[in-house]
């Protein structure tokens, strides 16, 4: 199985105390992410400025060499405190983070009448590294030359 995607940094934001007030005064935070097997997958809330926004998420496995950025998509059955509005993102990570070495960064860009807002977790980005499920299994090969079983431990 691929491995895990371990976040280096609480996975669920948004279920800490206070976390409408730092969205109020950062006007973007990510609220919670997941990895699964199509990639990671998240979601941020944002201060509702005006109606017209855009939220994207620019992440890299590389340390920035090179980076992407995927478009965050609303959530019309978003939060009820009428202050904030949630969008969710997936990024599709693919076979570069199959690596257990592979480092994943990233941070939110939130994009609203005329300004632009950001969420690097304080300036030290949102990390994850990768990391196998558990031990790889011990199996017999069979060397296609003779009969013979080879057991590698």
């Amino acid at each position: 199985p691929p491995p895990l995607l371990e976040p280096l940094f609480p996975p669920q934001p948004g279920a800490s105390p206070g976390f409408v007030e730092r969205v109020r005064q950062h006007k973007v935070r990510l609220e919670w992410v997941r990895a699964e097997p199509a990639g990671l997958r998240g979601a941020v809330r944002v201060l509702n400025l005006a109606y017209e926004k855009a939220v994207s998420v620019r992440y890299t496995l590389n340390r920035w060499a090179s980076c992407a950025e995927v478009p965050a998509a609303y959530q019309p059955a978003g939060p009820a405190d009428g202050l904030t509005d949630r969008f969710a993102f997936l990024l599709p990570l693919g076979p570069a983070a199959a690596a257990t070495e592979a480092a994943l960064e990233f941070a939110v860009r939130y994009r609203v009448a005329g300004a632009e807002y950001w969420d690097n977790n304080e300036g030290a980005n949102y990390r994850l590294r990768g990391r196998q499920r558990g031990p790889p299994a011990a199996g017999p090969l069979q060397d296609p030359d003779s009969t013979a079983w080879i057991h590698f431990i």
